[in-house]
């Protein structure tokens, strides 16, 4: 039967972040984590529902795609079928051709898992690499070093103050109470926390949202940020290694994030809460 591609309805986004658990494996932080979609439901299920595209073959899906912009394609791929050429194909026929409703004309991106067959036809298609991204992982086996600060897990009372330090961490950041709400309302936030770090006098100045995959899974940290007011202190060390520890408590395997090669202070900062860098991955473009 011809694979078949579709916009995910309301419905059927519990059978993606289902699958999205199952796929994720440790030590490939390229496949699309559950918390990713998880991250994206803060704008509400509808918008997240039409963000997402659902390859089925045989009435079971097989790929995975979540647009985090018009131009900007994330996806996940069953790994068993990483090299499948017929779904493969049918991938890239469907984000090069505009009219298919999977990417903006002009000038757009794919985001693919490392060694899908699918990155090897866009490259015979002129797609080009786009700048590296460093994913970091730490593996959840042993225990994790206490961070030495009060961090506390966060309920609907202090999503202001989550909301704050996120808005405070990111110029632009549009995280608001609202949308926190929303985020915490969708499927995956089921095995997620949001965390705040406080200062001696109480203060919120880090923060961070950890997903978790399902015991024995790798987890994922998206995002995590340092007030601006607060950075150059340790804090942010300090909040990655209370991450780890929250994931590990949720039965995790392993943690991980990724972020861009050009953010040095960050990946810097990863290292030092003892993760370490894997290979780095990139994305494709095609030209406008």
């Amino acid at each position: 039967m011809a694979i078949e591609l579709s916009t995910a309805g309301t419905g059927e986004l519990g059978s993606v972040v289902a699958v999205l658990r199952e796929w994720i494996r440790d030590g490939d932080p390229s496949q699309l984590h559950p918390g990713d979609l998880g991250w994206f439901w803060r704008f509400g299920i509808e918008r997240t529902a039409a963000a997402t595209r659902i390859w089925r073959r045989d009435g079971e899906i097989v790929a995975v795609g979540m647009l985090d912009e018009p131009d900007w394609l994330r996806t996940g791929i069953r790994p068993e079928l990483l090299r499948d050429d017929e779904l493969a194909r049918r991938i890239v026929a469907d984000v090069s051709v505009p009219a298919t409703g999977v990417l903006v004309e002009g000038k757009a991106y794919v985001e693919t898992p490392t060694g899908a067959l699918v990155q090897d036809l866009l490259s015979k298609d002129g797609w080009k690499a786009d700048a590296p991204w460093v994913p970091v992982h730490r593996d959840l086996s042993d225990p994790v070093p206490d961070p030495g600060v009060r961090v506390d897990v966060i309920g609907a009372a202090e999503a202001h103050e989550r909301t704050a330090v996120q808005r405070a961490s990111f110029a632009g950041s549009t995280f608001t109470n609202e949308r926190w709400f929303a985020m915490s309302d969708g499927l995956p936030y089921a095995d997620a926390q949001c965390l705040v770090l406080r200062n001696e006098i109480g203060e919120s100045v880090a923060a961070a949202t950890v997903w978790s995959a399902g015991a024995g899974r790798p987890g994922y940290i998206e995002p995590m940020g340092v007030h601006n007011l607060h950075r150059g202190r340790g804090y942010g060390t300090a909040m990655v290694l209370a991450c780890a520890r929250a994931l590990r408590e949720l039965g995790s395997s392993s943690v991980y994030t990724v972020t861009p090669g050009t953010n040095v202070g960050a990946i810097a900062t990863y290292q030092a809460a003892g993760m370490r860098t894997l290979d780095e991955i990139r994305s494709q473009y095609r030209d406008a």
